[in-house]
């Protein structure tokens, strides 16, 4: 349930109600926007109903929320979920740029790339140190070897990290060397980590699942911010369909629903999505066009060279060119990027 407030509620009348439903055993979750206070009543609707809120003077309506998913609903925050990673603010105006390679090869590599896509205008910088694959003959990353790595090319950069967690187990070491913990399209329904990362106060980049409702996505992500963890990414990769000629069908419909359904910030992964470097300028532009609050690109110093995903990533000189383009994008949307200073 949400207990909306009058216009020029107090603080002291907010605590009220905040300790009567603390009082019932109930979660509380306050959103204050520049014209509404929202307090977001966590658990039993029906004690709610009983508590008769709406008699107080400065309670203006109480609402069911009418979505499965609560916490990440807009009925429930209708302001934008803000946050920083490093000095970049993600779900603002500014549109953020993420770009590295699929994998972590060699600090050699990784540097080469950092250095690149930085000076070209990306904030933060990805990298693979797990691979999940989808044969186990494939190169499967350095693990906490590349870990490693990517925490030294940080410090020599100062580039925030993303990478991705493969479970539950090793939550806490991902935790320990990235600003940004992704989980992949295949474990967006591994409930058993979701928990565990709703623990933690770091920023989650959770990506859609290969055959998941835009519902289940952000179910998934109610798993999350549930736990505690209100610092979420949604990130759109492309779904399964029965289209063979691209990687994947880069659903980008999914950008405006996701905005007008959720607080949470949206970004979009063309390369995933679409599996070549050819198709991922234009669509990389689509993504901003609809709304994106950001892009994530595989980017590689010697494509034809990487371990994993050679096809779909951009050279450092072709993810330069896009990101010029972007930022004159930008603009025509009533954006910005937020071009990196060496």
């Amino acid at each position: 349930m949400i207990i909306v407030m009058q216009t020029g509620v107090t603080s002291e009348q907010i605590e009220e109600v905040t300790e009567r439903l603390q009082r019932r055993g109930l979660g509380v979750h306050l959103s204050v926007g520049e014209f509404k206070t929202i307090i977001g009543a966590i658990g039993d609707e029906k004690v709610v109903r009983e508590m008769g809120l709406e008699a107080l003077p400065f309670v203006e309506r109480v609402l069911p929320i009418t979505q499965p998913f609560k916490l990440v609903s807009r009925e429930f925050q209708p302001e934008n979920s803000l946050f920083t990673v490093g000095d970049c603010l993600i779900g603002g105006d500014e549109i953020v740029l993420m770009a590295g390679p699929c994998a972590v090869e060699s600090e050699e590599q990784l540097l080469e790339a950092a250095e690149g896509v930085k000076a070209a205008g990306a904030q933060i910088l990805r990298g693979g140190a797990y691979k999940p694959r989808s044969s186990p003959y494939s190169f499967q990353g350095l693990e906490e070897a590349g870990l490693q790595i990517l925490a030294r090319v940080r410090e020599k950069t100062g580039m925030p990290i993303v990478t991705e967690v493969m479970d539950q187990h090793t939550v806490e070491m991902v935790a320990e060397y990235t600003d940004i913990i992704q989980v992949g399209a295949r474990n967006m329904q591994n409930f058993c980590m979701l928990r565990e990362l709703g623990k933690l106060s770091k920023p989650i980049l959770l990506k859609r699942g290969l055959c998941a409702t835009m519902e289940e996505w952000l179910m998934a992500a109610e798993y999350i911010v549930s736990g505690g963890n209100r610092q979420v990414i949604l990130c759109e990769r492309g779904i399964r369909t029965f289209e063979t000629y691209t990687r994947n069908t880069l659903d980008l419909s999914a950008v405006p629903v996701m905005k007008r359904l959720t607080h949470l910030p949206v970004i979009v992964d063309p390369s995933h999505g679409t599996g070549s470097w050819r198709w991922v300028p234009a669509m990389s532009r689509a993504s901003v066009a609809a709304g994106a609050d950001g892009v994530m690109i595989e980017v590689h110093p010697q494509p034809e060279q990487a371990l994993c995903d050679g096809a779909q990533s951009l050279t450092v000189e072709k993810f330069a060119a896009l990101v010029c383009d972007l930022d004159r994008l930008a603009v025509v949307m009533g954006r910005r990027l937020k071009k990196q200073v060496s």
